[in-house]
């Protein structure tokens, strides 16, 4: 099967679906970067497997949605007030639902939770409560953007800035004198850049682009998206680039991420040159991937190939590797995200065997889901105990497989 040139897609200025463009993705690649068969014009129809499964997928939907309706504190927020991103991430989910478009009757729960996140929103213009404002304020901005109401355009053009101005830069503006610099890190108290964090603020960047691209508003500051490509080249293992002497170069970690430069959550291995190096992990590494795209790299980059590589001979679903079962979760909606948005539909391994990898991780989250109709991870690491986030993480990951099926 022929795939399609390489290529990014771009957000369609003039499309006012900013629901499909949040949650149905919005670059194309081709096998270039994971070895995939793309998608073609002459597949007509859907398999009737696909529409087994599809139902599948639909019917777990559809109760982790009535879960999180029970579930919803009666204040309109999920887990905790602390923590709006936790909200966001659930009106995400409820966004992205099949069938929302035909179904104009709005859940209450999605109005209790749009209102509790208004309420969070501060004068300097960010989305969160005490702590953690850069991660807050970007998923709550993701949430925003997946209502398309024009009333959340002010919101939205300040939440904006907000993180532009969170962009770390420790010397002289503009200059990269600090491997930090061009990163975003949680904010407050928590100083530096990491990838998660940056992720996160890149995705919203992205998304919310068109808003400052009115005439009106053509002054609006951007972020330094160079800077922030050399911080992100700053966490990868990939020495042609990177020459930190943490940096490794042998074939399991070579192409992969790590948390920030210097740290890696996954810990360190020994090379058999005998220096010690840090090892790249999977969510990391797709978040590395997913942040290359939002920041303009093509498929064709030598650093987006490299970490595409790793990923591809790393696929499992048996953990998050590199980590085992901490953050599992988190691993599947990035994993999820980043195949959905190259356009993937088999995956080759580095065997050389062709994966459907949505039907397998399809299958693997309807057999997590728990009997109540929520996900949570035996691994408390990085709040997957917490019930709401994790079963937001699954809906999203199982709306992106939904639509592709």
């Amino acid at each position: 099967m022929k795939t399609r040139p390489a290529r990014w897609n771009r957000p369609n200025k003039t499309d006012s679906s900013w629901v499909g463009i949040v949650l149905a993705v919005l670059f194309v690649a081709t096998g270039v970067c994971f070895g995939a068969e793309g998608r073609t014009a002459e597949r007509l129809g859907v398999p009737s497997e696909n529409l087994s499964l599809r139902n599948e997928v639909e019917r777990a939907i559809a109760r982790g949605l009535a879960w999180l309706e029970k579930n919803q504190d009666p204040k309109g927020f999920w887990t905790t007030s602390d923590h709006p991103a936790v909200t966001a991430l659930a009106l995400v989910a409820f966004q992205g639902r099949p069938g929302r478009e035909a179904n104009t009757a709005e859940p209450e729960a999605i109005k209790k939770g749009y209102a509790f996140l208004l309420d969070c929103t501060q004068p300097d213009g960010g989305i969160y409560r005490k702590d953690m404002p850069n991660y807050n304020t970007a998923v709550s901005m993701m949430a925003l953007l997946a209502a398309n109401r024009a009333e959340y355009k002010p919101i939205l053009l300040k939440a904006r800035q907000f993180i532009v101005g969170l962009q770390s830069d420790f010397g002289e503006r503009g200059k990269a004198d600090d491997l930090f610099d061009g990163g975003i890190g949680y904010g407050n108290r928590y100083l530096h850049s990491d990838m998660s964090n940056t992720l996160l603020a890149l995705e919203a960047l992205y998304y919310s682009k068109r808003l400052i691209e009115d005439e009106r508003l053509a002054g609006a500051r951007d972020l330094n998206w160079a800077a922030a490509i050399q911080f992100i080249q700053n966490c990868q293992n990939l020495p042609e680039h990177n020459k930190q002497k943490w940096v490794a170069d042998d074939p399991k970690n070579k192409g992969g991420f790590v948390y920030y430069p210097g740290n890696s959550m996954a810990g360190e291995t020994n090379l058999p040159s005998g220096r010690i190096a840090l090892r790249s992990y999977g969510s990391i590494s797709y978040a590395g991937l997913l942040s290359y795209v939002y920041a303009g790299l093509k498929p064709e980059d030598p650093r987006v190939k490299a970490v595409s590589d790793w990923l591809r001979r790393n696929y499992t679903l048996d953990e998050n590797p590199g980590m085992g079962p901490q953050g599992l979760f988190f691993y599947y909606h990035t994993m999820a995200k980043a195949l959905t948005l190259a356009d993937v539909d088999q995956l080759e391994t580095a065997s050389g065997q062709k994966v459907n990898w949505r039907k397998d991780l399809a299958l693997r989250l309807i057999n997590l889901q728990k009997g109540d109709g929520s996900w949570v991870n035996d691994n408390g690491r990085w709040w997957e105990k917490e019930a709401p986030l994790v079963t937001a993480y699954a809906i999203i990951s199982l709306e992106m497989i939904q639509r592709g099926l």
